[in-house]
């Protein structure tokens, strides 16, 4: 039977503790660690070699469905009544708003070096030491909207310039590519700063902290991101059903993005499981 996914703001205090619980669970087990390695090991930027799976490729959208569905599965092991609440942040737009309060993810890192000092996740609190990422760092920290450069999250209309795209992505099938659904998502654009981040990217860096980068699981609101990122591929696939992932096929010879991107029926590293698998996911959860 289908579970639910709820919007965050939505959830009751009873909700938001048995979520938090089971995500410091996961951590003291020393199971989340190795979520964030995974997205380390896997997020392959264009200028580098080999398969991309993760990031700036078309398997963006499948990939981060697995991996929550990965995450999701270990959560329920501890708790069944637990699933991954969305952050809609085209709708929750402040820093005192859902997610960032304290009986959840708590709020803003301090001034004087973005450390989050409130909520279960702080470093004070003793239970979420960083033990995997790109710094040496040890504590989480945030820099919500950007202090000394600021910059607002996504609006409905940004997401609805993604939405209305029919195609869901083309060549050169990396962060380049200027039409389809794909890269206005996930929000490569051209030129240099924040006017080249959109939707998915610009939420990262308007999370700032430890959300900018390969090691962004280590915050625990990369999760809720890409709930909301799900739901609205969800969204996507209803509007234009007679639209697949792309590419169908593997680039062709002397094409430079063969081998590096995965066709609809390829396995998607590093599971045993392909972009066809994962279009459909009714038949596991469904968005309230």
């Amino acid at each position: 039977m289908a579970y639910t996914r709820k919007d965050v703001s939505t959830l009751t205090r009873a909700e938001r503790r048995r979520f938090v619980m089971a995500l410091l669970e996961l951590k003291r087990r020393g199971e989340y660690d190795e979520f964030v390695r995974m997205h380390v090991e896997y997020y392959v930027a264009d200028g580098e070699r080999g398969l991309r799976t993760a990031h700036m490729a078309p398997s963006f959208l499948p990939w981060h469905r697995k991996f929550l569905l990965d995450l999701e599965k270990a959560l329920r092991r501890i708790d069944d009544s637990v699933s991954v609440p969305y952050w809609d942040w085209t709708r929750d737009r402040t820093t005192s708003s859902a997610p960032w309060t304290e009986d959840l993810l708590g709020g803003n890192g301090r001034p004087s070096d973005r450390q989050v000092m409130t909520g279960p996740f702080a470093y004070a609190q003793g239970n979420w030491t960083l033990k995997v990422g790109v710094t040496d760092g040890k504590f989480l920290t945030r820099d919500l909207g950007r202090a000394r450069d600021p910059i607002e999250l996504p609006t409905r209309g940004e997401l609805d310039w993604a939405m209305k795209e029919p195609l869901y992505d083309a060549s050169p099938w990396d962060s380049r590519v200027t039409k389809g659904f794909r890269n206005r998502l996930e929000g490569w654009g051209t030129g240099r700063g924040s006017a080249s981040w959109h939707n998915h990217n610009r939420v990262h860096r308007w999370v700032g902290g430890v959300m900018v980068g390969g090691a962004s699981v280590n915050d625990p609101v990369f999760w809720l991101h890409h709930a909301f990122v799900d739901l609205v591929w969800s969204r996507w696939q209803r509007r234009h059903r007679e639209h697949r992932y792309l590419p169908a096929r593997q680039p062709g010879p002397g094409d430079p993005q063969r081998g590096r991107v995965v066709a609809r029926h390829e396995k998607l590293p590093p599971w045993d499981v392909t972009p066809n698998d994962l279009e459909d996911h009714a038949s596991i959860y469904r968005y309230a």
